[in-house]
């Protein structure tokens, strides 16, 4: 999936956890991230703290990339 926008981003962490099967409590509580970040990131909030969303993202086994458009 292209993402465009935080809001891309987010619906697609949103995505990958309900897939999992996961709660935002569980994943709150095994990632140390309270429930109103992972909210916000799955909400398209623009101001989230990059390097936690990166590591929510991987922790959720979901792998960026980032390539230059021809």
């Amino acid at each position: 999936m292209k993402i465009y926008s935080a809001k891309d981003f987010g619906a697609e962490i949103r995505r990958r956890r309900k897939a999992l099967g996961y709660t935002q409590k569980a994943l709150s509580e095994f990632t140390g991230y309270s429930i109103s970040f992972i909210s916000d990131l799955e909400n398209g909030k623009a101001t989230i703290e990059f390097e936690k969303a990166l590591k929510l993202a991987n922790l959720l086994g979901l792998d960026l990339d980032v390539s230059a458009r021809a």
